[in-house]
């Protein structure tokens, strides 16, 4: 009886947010009109309308009395993603005659955030169609921050909210949407900001929009097969470096500046982390580029500050071809990618909080090793002194999902090899599922419409897993498999 209490919770909690989607994705219709494509407008009708439908059926099962359980909301958010982007895909099998695995690829990577593309033309795919894959990442960009701050709130993973209690009860949607309403403002501001700066470099309101929107949300989806040397613009590549970094950044913080109405950002021990990774990893970048690639340094510098901050805000825009870059260039640029940007942005990886936290509970731990075990050692964060099962327990979860995230990889590495001989290297295989796990889409070549279906598989299971940060997908197996606890 638990169990199907549970499951349906689950389903009433999705079928809420399903509801509220549908709305949001009728923008991509207007689009059609606008360019006169009418022969798209039922294809992406159907995405609205199997969402409002479906809202409304599955909102209809009966809930917990007391309110969605945390492992129940982080099932419904695990649902959601997925089901998104199988409901996503639709208008590329009706549009583009795609076939179900690609489209559901395109789903996957658009709400997740990640530049990997199976459309085999992007010149001649329609206009409606190129905007609902920039409009899916920048939705989804939103979203993920509204429901990672939301779930965190439940839980220790913010150091802000390090005393909550994990098994308290939290209404799902009404959590989300009162997180929505206060970043979605500062989210238009600045995807606002970055159609303007883009304006400037000359290039057209079309594109500039969907620039903005895969910049802003590090999603990386663009409009040519050449992605951003299609444009041959430096000041273009300039400007998308800011805005890759804006997006990158915790977003609290700029609600944080607004409120107080001061300019605090490198006050975040994330903010600092961010720019010390990037100075480090522009450095080494460019250094490899002048001593493997035989580059000039101008040249280099401005290809490894690039690609540097594209791998570390897991945005997925890319300058160069990799099949001339080192291996040993290509690994530390899979390293950045695997770190990614800051919690509670819209960048993937295992964020840099993770990172931070993980250095300082391995340097506690050492440090307790040296001493007496009658020494009280404390451990400090932001200046406040955390008791030692909290910090024992907060350390336990976020080593978890570091753990878990490279058994991930390295399982769906094997995978790959296993079922595809390529001329791929092992170290392209690697970066390419690294790339796809952080939800990046830096392409080394092997990830296209020709790799076998099920090698498409794998990789939208990594881009579905990486976006959630893998606990949410592990909860939702657990609770379709042994129920509630």
């Amino acid at each position: 009886m638990r169990r199907l209490e549970h499951v349906s919770t689950i389903i009433a909690d999705l079928g809420d947010i399903f509801a509220f989607v549908a709305p949001v994705t009728v923008v991509p219709l207007f689009v059609a009109v606008l360019f006169s494509e009418w022969n798209m407008l039922l294809p992406m009708a159907f995405v609205p309308g199997i969402f409002f439908m479906a809202g409304m059926i599955l909102r209809s099962f009966p809930r917990r009395q007391h309110g969605t359980r945390l492992s129940s909301a982080m099932c419904t958010v695990a649902l959601f993603w997925l089901t998104c982007a199988m409901v996503s895909g639709i208008p590329f099998m009706l549009g583009l005659h795609m076939g179900f695995t690609d489209s559901v690829f395109e789903g996957m990577a658009g709400w997740t955030g990640t530049s990997f593309s199976m459309i085999r033309s992007l010149d001649t795919a329609p206009y409606t169609l190129l905007f609902w894959r920039s409009y899916m990442q920048w939705v989804g960009g939103l979203g993920i921050i509204s429901f990672s701050l939301a779930l965190a709130s439940s839980t220790g993973l913010f150091r802000s909210r390090i005393f909550r209690s994990e098994s308290r009860d939290e209404p799902l949607l009404p959590t989300v949407i009162a997180t929505g309403r206060n970043l979605w403002k500062i989210y238009g501001v600045l995807t606002f900001c970055a159609i303007g700066l883009i304006l400037f470099t000359g290039l057209s309101l079309w594109e500039s929009v969907n620039l903005a929107l895969s910049a802003i949300s590090t999603g990386g989806f663009t409009l040519h097969p050449g992605g951003i040397l299609a444009y041959h613009s430096v000041l273009l590549e300039l400007i998308l470096i800011a805005i890759m970094i804006a997006g990158a950044l915790p977003f609290r913080l700029y609600y944080l500046i607004l409120e107080n109405r001061r300019w605090s950002l490198f006050g975040d021990e994330q903010v600092k982390l961010f720019f010390l990774f990037l100075a480090i990893g522009t450095a080494v970048l460019t250094y490899d580029l002048i001593f493997f690639g035989s580059l000039d340094f101008l040249p280099a510098l401005e290809q490894g500050f690039f690609m540097a901050t594209s791998a570390l805000t897991t945005t997925g825009f890319q300058t160069t071809d990799f099949h001339i870059w080192a291996s040993v260039t290509l690994l530390f640029l899979a390293m950045l990618t695997f770190i990614g940007g800051a919690a509670g942005s819209t960048a993937g990886g295992i964020k840099l909080d993770r990172v931070a936290f993980a250095f300082r509970a391995l340097l506690w731990w050492f440090r307790r090793l040296y001493v007496s075990g009658k020494v009280f050692l404390p451990f400090r964060i932001e200046g406040r002194v955390i008791p030692r099962a909290t910090a024992e327990l907060e350390t336990a979860k976020n080593m978890l999902v570091i753990i878990l995230s490279v058994i991930t990889i390295f399982i769906a590495t094997l995978l790959v090899l296993q079922f595809h001989i390529t001329t791929y290297s092992i170290t392209e295989i690697v970066f390419e599922i690294v790339s796809a796990f952080s939800t990046c889409g830096i392409n080394t070549g092997y990830v296209s419409p020709d790799m076998p279906v099920i090698s498409k598989w794998i990789f939208i299971v990594v881009m579905w897993v990486g976006r959630l940060e893998v606990i949410p997908v592990v909860m939702l197996f657990l609770a379709l498999l042994r129920g509630p606890e």
